[in-house]
């Protein structure tokens, strides 16, 4: 019995840490055409619709792509052909929709539509570029960012 039980306790504690995981993720790929991709660390991952993008991920899309993705709190972002990404800090409480957005467009078009954290929270919802920083109070917008 004792092995059982212990077998079962792990079996309990990675089912948890599995389910802990899932919630962790930042927003799923709603739409997705040409290349697209996240950068992981040293890894790329290929993106398509249902995959899920996370807190640190660096998204690029190629000269033929765009990419379409719904965060954990509603907000809507597309990022055109060429652009790069950087989901540098997302946290979101979906109980009191609280939470913390901040994100990094090297180059490329993005389109925002804002969600539960900057209604909740503004000043928690930021988005940077080489030359602006922007503090958004929950609206759409657009933002180009050029290499220099």
């Amino acid at each position: 019995m004792n092995k059982i039980s212990g077998v079962l306790f792990g079996l309990v504690l990675a089912l948890f840490a599995l389910c802990a995981s899932a919630q962790d993720y930042a927003g799923v790929v709603k739409t997705a055409k040409g290349t697209v991709s996240a950068e992981r660390g040293a890894m790329r991952v290929p993106l398509a619709p249902g995959a899920r993008v996370n807190q640190g991920d660096r998204i690029v899309t190629g000269n033929d792509g765009y990419v379409g993705i719904t965060m954990r709190d509603d907000t809507l972002l597309t990022l055109g052909p060429g652009g790069v990404l950087a989901l540098d800090t997302f946290g979101f409480d979906p109980k009191t929709h609280e939470g913390n957005f901040l994100a990094s467009l090297t180059k490329g078009v993005l389109s925002v539509v804002t969600g539960l954290i900057a209604r909740r929270s503004p000043d928690s919802f930021v988005v940077k570029t080489r030359l602006s920083t922007m503090g958004v109070r929950g609206t759409e917008f657009i933002v180009e960012a050029n290499e220099l």
